[in-house]
């Protein structure tokens, strides 16, 4: 069974009101936790391309990709499935930050797909993953719930 329904979140998948380029956070973490994302990333042989600056180079180890991020724009382009894209963004190594596309996921395809990406990650670190509507970090919609073990509701859509 799925972790959500698609007519339960189809609100939070909607471009207009939550931004095209949601964000989705993993709060208190570590060059660790960025190494083992990295490695969940090659792991899965999911499609990526790093760049800095604009220029695609070899993903580094974390610790490499954090220390440039401070002076250079580091992007980790990663495609879990085809037609998903998922943009990181080493910000700083306390913070996993990363974009989705939400044209990119419609209907209960689009969930699951997200869905999938949110317990893998929030699997693999053993933390919860948040999404966000875009530059809006203080109202999670939905999240990854390391108890529980799946993606849950952490707000209610407002019915229109």
């Amino acid at each position: 069974m799925p972790d959500l329904l698609w007519d339960d979140v189809r609100e939070f998948f909607d471009p207009d009101l939550m931004g095209s380029l949601p964000d989705v956070q993993v709060a208190d973490t570590s060059v660790e936790d960025w190494q083992a994302v990295l490695d969940l990333v090659r792991s899965q042989g999911w499609s990526c391309e790093y760049s800095e600056d604009g220029v695609a180079v070899r993903l580094p180890r974390a610790a490499d990709v954090l220390a440039r991020s401070e002076g250079a724009d580091a992007v980790l382009r990663v495609w879990p499935a085809a037609g998903f894209l998922v943009i990181f963004r080493a910000y700083e190594a306390s913070s996993i930050d990363f974009d989705v596309d939400l044209r990119e996921l419609r209907g209960q395809d689009g969930v699951n797909l997200l869905c999938r990406l949110m317990r893998a990650i929030g699997r693999r670190l053993g933390k919860p993953v948040t999404l966000t509507p875009e530059s809006d970090p203080l109202h999670p919609v939905l999240g990854f719930d390391v108890e529980a073990d799946r993606v849950v509701l952490l707000a209610e859509p407002r019915l229109s």
